[in-house]
């Protein structure tokens, strides 16, 4: 099985330039477990992005809210959106994964009109895609046709999945779009993405409350709100859950070993790294080094 790592930036910004060579956008199958964590982590990215799921189910987080999508359903995820995925009871989940720059949805003299408003509403981080609905169905359809028509690459096959696309982006507006814009939303977002962009920058050192809520210019019970009510967990338990996450990647590496892994990752205890990542991945450091070799 390989293994892959989700490269995210210092503000959770997804590193993945998706596009392929000539069009602002790709199209993948991706199996969650497969990622490096076993999930696919917390992250944000300018692209508005589609996902057909085609087998199993899969649990997205998106901003403060949870969403199980089962298998033959699907979920638009708006542009800028916090968004994690995780694998449902076991299930194996495999989807199809469409992401798409906003601007190559439709033409800049339509953009304004018909795409700007739409990725920058605040009610909307997400339209679950229900292939019961003629709608979604439609929708589903036509981004199995665009990931065939990119892998198969025949002849014009750019000016198809233009097409396509255009007709996703029609029946999603007119079915699941009811525009709103609340300032405190937007607010909200930024502070949490300030705040998540803090911690990636200095997961290594000694981490205080007090510096996270700084971060986010909110006192430190704010603080403590945000990351319960959008993270469901918090800020403490969320530095310690990266920094474990963090250690994967460093512990895979032959020539790495357990308590230099510890202090990189900022534990100034190699017994508290082992303890915390014992729960967290129900095995030792040294375990998972072994399990990947």
């Amino acid at each position: 099985m390989q293994i892959k790592n989700f490269a995210i930036d210092q503000s959770l910004k997804e590193l993945t330039e998706h596009r392929t060579v000539v069009l602002p956008l790709a199209c993948y199958e991706t199996t969650i477990n497969q990622n490096v964590h076993g999930y696919i982590p917390l992250h944000w990215h300018d692209e508005i992005q589609f996902v057909f799921v085609i087998k199993g189910e899969a649990l997205f987080q998106i901003n403060e809210e949870k969403c199980v999508v089962q298998e033959g359903d699907g979920i638009f995820l708006n542009s800028g959106c916090l968004h994690m995925a995780e694998d449902y009871n076991e299930s194996d989940c495999t989807y199809i994964c469409l992401n798409v720059s906003p601007h190559f949805v439709l033409s800049q003299e339509l953009y304004n009109t018909y795409v700007y408003p739409y990725i920058q509403a605040t009610n909307q981080p997400y339209v679950y895609l229900n292939a019961k609905d003629s709608w979604g169905r439609n929708i589903l359809d036509l981004i199995f046709k665009i990931y065939l028509l990119i892998k198969e690459k025949l002849p014009l096959y750019e000016l198809d999945v233009t097409v396509q696309l255009a007709s996703i982006w029609k029946s999603l507006i007119i079915h699941g779009f009811q525009l709103e814009y609340d300032q405190t939303e937007i607010a909200k977002s930024q502070r949490m993405k300030e705040m998540l962009h803090w911690i990636h920058q200095h997961y290594h050192e000694k981490i205080r409350l007090e510096d996270i809520a700084q971060a986010g210019q909110l006192s430190r019970s704010e603080c403590c709100r945000y990351f319960k009510r959008m993270l469901k967990e918090t800020p403490m338990n969320y530095v310690t859950n990266h920094r474990i996450h963090q250690s994967l990647i460093l512990l895979q590496q032959e020539t790495s070993n357990v308590t230099e892994v510890a202090y990189e990752v900022g534990f100034n205890s190699t017994s508290y790294f082992i303890d915390q990542f014992r729960k967290i991945m129900n095995m030792t450091p040294l375990a998972y080094k072994k399990s990947k070799r």
